[in-house]
């Protein structure tokens, strides 16, 4: 979002990450609501930026984040199984291509702070219960010391992503 001239100074414009900083906020309410998780966690943040990267990818947020359709939208976005990676480098990849297409010489800040939130999601490596793992049977239950079950080092959206997908479906 561009505000009026702030030239006083022969700065320029200042840009604001208007629509990112929106996505962050319903994302941050959604979780909030949901109360999963505590807010200072990694999987918490891991959740906001996943949600935030859905709701802004998916376009304009019209009728608010309660609007049922909306919200259907990003249950379904952020499903078990579906291509969500994928789907996110896609959006990311034409947002930037219309960008460079329109000749702006200035990068546009959602963009930054989407394409900053994706690589985090990305490189972040979390220690996680491994959901592929077999469950013990009858014959050679877990280890007092395993009780959790074994654990493995998953991306951050891996974790992000369900932690979204459930906090839409309880608001």
């Amino acid at each position: 979002m561009r505000p009026d001239s702030t030239d006083s100074a022969g700065g320029g414009d200042l840009l604001v990450p208007m629509a990112w900083m929106y996505a962050e906020y319903v994302a941050d309410e959604l979780l909030r609501t949901g109360d999963l998780m505590p807010p200072t966690t990694l999987e918490y943040r891991a959740g906001r930026h996943a949600l935030a990267l859905t709701i802004f990818l998916s376009g304009s947020p019209a009728g608010g984040p309660r609007s049922g359709a909306r919200m259907a939208e990003w249950h379904s976005l952020t499903a078990y199984g579906t291509s969500w990676p994928e789907w996110v480098c896609a959006r990311l990849d034409r947002l930037e291509a219309l960008a460079f297409e329109a000749g702006g010489t200035v990068r546009d800040p959602d963009l930054e702070l989407a394409g900053a939130a994706w690589r985090w999601l990305e490189e972040t490596e979390m220690l996680a219960p491994d959901l592929d793992a077999m469950g013990p049977t009858r014959e050679a239950p877990c280890p007092a010391a395993e009780e959790e079950g074994p654990k493995v080092w998953t991306p951050a959206w891996q974790l992000g992503l369900p932690l979204g997908h459930l906090a839409i479906h309880l608001f």
